[in-house]
C-alpha cells in the first residue's frame, strides 16, 4: 500500500489545499456548504495532480535512476511496474471525470469554469512534463501558475470573488518555493551530477538573486492585500500586523535555503521544520481572529 500512496504522492496533496485560499480568507471557513464544495474541488484536484504525477515519473524513470533522491520512487526503483502505473493512471482520470460531472450538481453557477480550470490545469501540466519543464524560468512559471489555478478553482466552485492581491501573492509565492527547489537542484548537480536539462538556464547566483526578489514581492503583495480597501473593511483593521509572520517565514525559508541548502523539496520544510510550522499555526490563528472576533 504504501508504493502506491509514494505513487500517488500523496504528500504534496498538502498544495491543494490552496483550494481552500478563497474561503478561508473570504471568512466562510464555517459555512458548511461551501466548505463541502471546497473539500469536494480538493479531492478533484488531488486526484488529477496525482495523475500527473505519474505520467511525470513515467516519462522521467531513466533520468530519476541517476537522482539520488528520485531513485527511490515506485517507478524508478522498479517496486511498481510500468503497466500498473498506467493501470492506476487511467483509474485516476475515470475518477476524476466521474466527479467533476457530478460537479454540476455543487456548484452548478460556475460549473464551467471550474471545468476549464481543471482541464486546463491538467493539459498544461502535461505540456510541462513533456517539453516546459525542460526551458528555463517557464519551468518555474507553470508551477506558479499551477497554484493560481488551485485558487481560481476554489473560487469558481465557492462562488466567491477572489482579490486581485490574492492572485498575485498566490503566483509570487509559488515562484519562491519553484525557484527554491531549482537551487536545491543546482546544489545537488555539484554532486551528482545535473538531472534536469532547465537546469543548463539556471545557476545559483541567478537563483538567488531570483529568490530575493520573489520573496520581497511575497511581502509586498501580502502587505498590500491587509491593506486593500476591501479587506480592511471585512476584517478588522490590524489584520495589516499579521505581515510579521509572513516576513519571519520568508526569512526562515531565506535560511533554509540559503545557509543550510535544505529546501530542493519544497513540502518537506512544510512538514519537517518546527519554526516555520509555529509560524504558520500563529498565523492561521491571528487571521482567524480578525475575522471571527472583530
Amino acid at each position: 500500500m504504501t508504493k502506491y500512496l509514494k505513487l500517488l504522492r500523496v504528500e504534496q496533496w498538502i498544495k491543494n489545499l490552496f483550494v481552500f485560499v478563497p474561503l478561508f480568507f473570504s471568512g466562510n471557513i464555517t459555512n458548511l456548504d461551501l466548505l463541502g464544495k471546497s473539500i469536494f474541488a480538493f479531492v478533484i484536484f488531488s486526484l488529477i495532480a496525482s495523475a500527473v504525477y505519474i505520467v511525470n515519473d513515467y516519462s522521467d524513470i531513466e533520468s530519476d535512476r541517476k537522482h539520488p533522491l528520485k531513485r527511490r520512487r515506485p517507478l524508478a526503483s522498479g517496486v511498481i511496474s510500468k503497466s500498473t502505473a498506467v493501470a492506476v493512471f487511467v483509474l485516476l482520470i475515470g475518477l476524476s471525470i466521474t466527479l467533476v460531472i457530478l460537479g454540476q450538481y455543487f456548484f452548478s453557477q460556475n460549473f464551467w469554469k471550474f471545468t476549464t480550470i481543471i482541464g486546463l490545469y491538467f493539459f498544461m501540466n502535461l505540456a510541462y512534463t513533456f517539453k516546459l519543464k525542460h526551458v528555463a524560468i517557464i519551468d518555474v512559471s507553470i508551477i506558479a501558475l499551477g497554484f493560481v489555478l488551485r485558487v481560481l478553482a476554489g473560487g469558481y466552485a465557492t462562488g466567491i470573488e477572489i482579490s486581485q492581491w490574492a492572485i498575485l501573492l498566490t503566483f509570487v509565492l509559488a515562484l519562491v518555493l519553484a525557484i527554491g527547489k531549482r537551487r536545491g537542484e543546482l546544489i545537488n548537480a555539484q554532486v551528482s551530477g545535473k538531472t534536469r536539462r532547465s537546469l543548463d538556464g539556471y545557476n545559483v547566483q541567478f537563483a538567488d538573486i531570483a529568490l530575493s526578489i520573489s520573496c520581497t514581492l511575497v511581502i509586498v503583495c501580502y502587505l498590500m492585500f491587509t491593506l486593500s480597501p476591501e479587506v480592511q473593511a471585512k476584517f478588522h483593521p490590524r489584520v495589516f500586523f499579521t505581515v510579521i509572520f509572513v516576513v519571519f517565514a520568508i526569512l526562515r525559508y531565506l535560511q533554509q535555503t540559503l545557509v543550510y541548502n535544505r529546501t530542493e523539496s519544497p513540502t518537506k520544510i512544510i512538514y519537517r521544520d518546527k519554526y516555520i510550522q509555529v509560524t504558520l499555526v500563529l498565523w492561521i490563528a491571528a487571521f482567524l481572529l480578525q475575522i471571527y472576533f472583530k
